[in-house]
């Protein structure tokens, strides 16, 4: 696809971003397995999360989705008779594991070729030590994945691999477990499913990095609504950031400490970002956000700081080949294990576009400031790549061609539109 937009561009006004993914991965898994249903507000209408409601409904659960909500109905889940097809979703796949471990039936689980090379044993492993019977492709390395429902029992883990997907999995399992179950991480993840539990009355502790929970655990039900998505809203935001002239306002963007990372670094790279309103909402807080175009330093980006800003990583990318001074990147391993390598796909396209940059084997090295050249480069079918790709167009000298970007589906359908409306010289 060809990017509409060119150099000299800037973004001015505001937006919602779109609502956030995680959150409302989990909110539909956690209304699954409640006693009385719940209703989730504000729910995002995506392909990965419409992947979760396809697994659903062949597990039997009545989802009712309109348009600003999703009502899930109670009632137990099933066998089904179908494959659960997860497509491009990690987080669908991972958190179902979870679940159907401590069911009464047997399931299989698949996704789509992107998603068949995205490692599932960092799951399988924690599950079986509860007494999951579950089994997966390549000593159990990969998708497919086959579950015998069986009783589960807690467990004592320590999660060696920072990831919310795999603490999301054990937390569920977990639920339907005899005993008490204790995870403790090195490095702090995303914590909406822990903050989401304690608002429906789920009786888990959170003290520092270790998370408590007793089995037997039942979820009433009520109502949660869904706060807009800071990694979506980050590309916006960095548009804003590196376009001269552009100041943005970005409005009900879930601010949780655990995704905020993002931000902390490209303030410390000198960017104008602050926050001009805050609350509280479901345990989560939002936040509204000013954005104005900024100059830019060059920064290091650590292992420790990788689980608040894994998503945001490409983009860092680009922002830092307008940075003043070399930036670099380490402990970014993960990303080569996304839905696509990300770290090999942020450089060979950011090559492209002439800009200085070395591939590591866990991050990258980027010099700048660069002005970048179009280009016809490649979002390997990974929505943050094509996004951030777009991005990139908006301070490249001649026109970029994005192949396959309608990959951004995955997660903000309505990106270019949102893109479009900001960009005043459009």
């Amino acid at each position: 696809m060809k990017m509409p937009f060119s150099n000299g561009q800037n973004l001015i006004g505001e937006i919602i971003p779109p609502p956030d993914k995680s959150i409302t991965h989990r909110a539909l898994m956690v209304g699954a397995i409640s006693k009385k249903g719940i209703k989730i507000n504000n729910p995002l209408i995506s392909g990965d999360t419409l992947s979760t409601v396809d697994c659903l409904r062949k597990l039997g659960k009545d989802l009712a989705v309109s348009p600003g909500e999703i009502v899930i109905k109670p009632g137990h889940l099933k066998e089904s008779k179908d494959i659960l097809y997860c497509g491009n979703s990690g987080t669908t796949a991972r958190l179902l594991m979870g679940i159907l471990s401590g069911q009464k039936f047997f399931s299989v689980i698949d996704g789509d070729d992107s998603l068949k090379r995205r490692p599932m044993k960092r799951v399988i492993e924690p599950l079986r030590k509860m007494g999951a019977i579950i089994f997966g492709r390549e000593n159990d390395s990969f998708l497919p994945v086959s579950i015998k429902g069986n009783q589960l029992h807690s467990l004592d883990l320590e999660l060696n691999v920072p990831s919310a997907q795999v603490k999301s999995a054990i937390i569920l399992a977990a639920l339907s477990a005899e005993g008490k179950t204790v995870i403790r991480e090195k490095i702090k993840t995303r914590d909406h499913l822990e903050k989401m539990l304690e608002w429906f009355g789920v009786n888990l502790q959170v003290q520092d990095n270790i998370i408590t929970l007793d089995g037997g655990s039942q979820i009433e039900g009520g109502e949660i609504t869904v706060p807009g998505d800071i990694s979506s809203a980050a590309f916006l935001i960095g548009a804003a950031v590196v376009t001269p002239g552009s100041h943005l306002i970005v409005k009900e963007v879930g601010y949780n400490p655990t995704r905020t990372g993002f931000i902390r670094v490209l303030q410390r790279m000198g960017a104008r970002i602050s926050v001009l309103k805050i609350e509280e909402q479901a345990r989560e807080i939002v936040a509204d956000l000013e954005i104005e175009s900024s100059s830019l330093r060059a920064t290091e980006v650590t292992q420790e700081e990788m689980p608040s800003l894994i998503d945001e990583i490409p983009l860092i990318a680009l922002l830092a080949t307008q940075a003043e001074g070399v930036t670099r990147i380490t402990g970014a391993g993960e990303l080569r294990h996304k839905e696509s390598d990300r770290i090999k796909a942020v450089c060979e396209n950011l090559k492209k576009m002439e800009a200085k940059i070395e591939e590591l084997q866990d991050g990258m090295v980027i010099e700048g400031p660069t002005l970048l050249k179009g280009s016809k480069v490649s979002s390997f079918g990974d929505h943050r790549i094509a996004m951030m790709l777009a991005v990139a167009s908006l301070i490249t000298r001649g026109e970029t061609w994005i192949e396959d970007f309608n990959c951004i589906h995955i997660s903000y359908p309505d990106f270019m539109k949102d893109l479009s409306s900001l960009c005043k010289n459009y």
